[in-house]
Formats: structure tokens, sequence, C-alpha cells
């Protein structure tokens, strides 16, 4: 596996700072390392750079608006589970509370700091097929024990539905209920909501508050019952150690290697005019070709008229009658 230490070298043998076969100092590799997680922090603010979108799931509390997502925040998952290498194994019934989801960093007793999430293997996340296998992003070994996930704080929100539980005689119906689209908020349309603790079925809207250090949602009505599903672009994860394994699609590694030199550039004083242009060319090309694989829309398949979502096919009338 490639690692920010090796992708630090080959930056630095493109820009000339070093030769075939030579090495980074400590403090070279250093620099190049706290540069290149500087860098994917930019990424994270491209979505045409960003190859996934994070489904965060998490049920709502009946008379609660608000909820804090990020590192030490109300939504998040708590599992029983184990890890071998890097195999994360989540036994049936082993989710005690909220859902799984790929880029989720994980905690708990002899858990790697800075483990995430990276891969469904046999186990499908969120409320479809939880028991199986993960892939983590750190190789280890863990005994079954609690482990809690949480969300890293979202930069925007894309989009939303609220899932809400039906029932026969009492019993839940099989398939987990229906489905009912959520409107995302700017904060001048929040803002606009003369009662905002208006008490409804369901969240028929959702505001985002992206604060420096925890991101808090609300959503609107006051709800009843249902469960959030939200979908925000995936962060690229800050790397914790210069040996950390770099787990991502084709074509990173290479576009890592190349805008990372062309930022090294200046600081290691190569300001030779054609490699230059050279090495910005080859960073320019790289990312294009993510960012052409990235905005290429999805094929969708078409459904009959009676099967889109939409304000008249939203059976959430029954509840109010039409005249939401």
């Amino acid at each position: 596996m490639t690692t920010p230490f090796d992708i630090v070298t080959r930056a630095m043998k493109d820009i000339g700072a070093l030769a075939a076969g030579e090495v980074p100092t400590a403090d070279e590799a250093q620099d190049g390392y706290d540069m290149l997680n500087d860098m994917c922090a930019q990424w994270s603010n491209e979505n045409m750079m960003v190859f996934y979108k994070t489904e965060i799931i998490f049920p709502v509390v009946q008379n609660q608006t608000q909820y804090t997502i990020g590192p030490g925040g109300q939504v998040g998952c708590t599992f029983t589970g184990s890890i071998s290498g890097t195999t994360l194994t989540i036994p049936t019934n082993g989710v005690t509370s909220g859902a799984i989801t790929i880029g989720q960093t994980l905690t708990g007793t002899g858990v790697a700091a800075g483990t995430t999430i990276v891969n469904f293997v046999s186990g499908g996340g969120g409320n479809v097929n939880e028991a199986g296998t993960y892939t983590v992003s750190k190789s280890q070994t863990v005994a079954s024990t609690t482990i809690q996930g949480y969300y890293e704080r979202p930069l925007t929100l894309e989009s939303a539905f609220v899932r809400v539980t039906t029932t026969s005689n009492g019993a839940p119906i099989y398939g987990g209920g229906l489905d009912y689209p959520v409107a995302i908020f700017a904060l001048e349309q929040y803002e606009s909501i003369g009662l905002k603790q208006l008490n409804g079925p369901w969240p028929k809207g959702v505001y985002y508050q992206a604060s420096e250090n925890l991101g808090t949602i609300y959503v609107w009505p006051n709800p009843a019952q249902g469960e959030m599903h939200i979908f925000a672009y995936t962060q690229f994860r800050t790397f914790t150690a210069q040996t950390d394994d770099i787990a991502l699609p084709p074509g990173y590694i290479n576009a890592l290697r190349w805008c990372l030199a062309e930022r090294l550039l200046p600081m290691f004083g190569k300001m030779n005019q054609v490699q230059m242009a050279m090495i910005n060319s080859l960073a320019a090309q790289a990312k294009a070709t993510i960012k052409r694989t990235n905005m290429r829309p999805p094929q969708v398949a078409r459904y009959p008229d009676t099967l889109l979502m939409g304000k008249s096919k939203d059976a959430g009338f029954i509840m109010d009658g039409g005249f939401a």
C-alpha cells in the first residue's frame, strides 16, 4: 500500500529536491506531510474531487429539534464488534443505536486512533444488512467490544429524506416503512419560519449550522417519529501518521503526487520554468481526470410516474389533509 511518506518522497523527486535512491530527512518529510494534509483538507471543499457521499442516519427524538454532529456529537452509532487486520466484524443485532456507514471514525477500547470505515464487504451499513464485515483504514487486532462511530462534521448538506415506520396491528411492516423527501433550508428560509416548535408527524425540512467544531442539525416541524437520512459530501480524511495506508480510488495517488509536487516547488526553491510548467500541467491533468469521472451523472432507472416522489405523491397528506 502507498503511504503519505511515499507520496512525499515521489513528489520531492519530481521537483528535483531528491535524487534517485534518496529519502527525505525527518524535517523534509514532516513539511511535505503537513502540506499533504492541508491539500486534502482543501479538496474536501471541491465537490468534484469528492468521490463519495456520506449517508448520515439517525433516529429523531420526539420533541427534540436540534442534534449535534461531529466528534463527541449526538449523531453517531454504537455497536458490538471485533477487528482482525483491516476487517471489522459486526454480529447479528450488534448495532444498539444509530447506523453504520463508510467514513465513520471509530473509538473504543483497543481501537487505534484515527480508524475509519473505508469499505463495505458483506455488511451493507445503514439499516440494511448491518451485520457482517467491513474494511477499516488501519490494521489491528481488537477483541469483541463496544465501539462508537461518529461522523465528521459535514461542510454542507446535499439532500435528505425521512423514513417513517408503518405498522400493522402494532407490529412494524417488513421493509422499515415509507420514505419522504425532506427540504434543505438555507439560513434565511429557516429564520422565516414563525413557529419553529410547531408539532408535526415527522420532519419535512432541515437546516444545518456548520459551526467550528460541532455542526448542528435543526429539523422542522417538531417530530413525533422518523429516521433521518441525510447526504453530505465525504471529507477527505487527514492522515494521522506518515505510515498510514492510503485507501483511495484509482487515479487519486497520481493526483496526490503531482499536486503535492506543485505545492512543494516554492518551499524547496525549485523555480525552473520548464519544470514548473510540466508539473503544473501534470497536476492539472490528474485533477481534471478525477473531476470528469466524479461529475458524470449516474445512470438512473426510469420509473413509472406513479412511483416518482413529489408533493402530489407524498402520502403525508393523510396527516394534514393536503393543506400543508
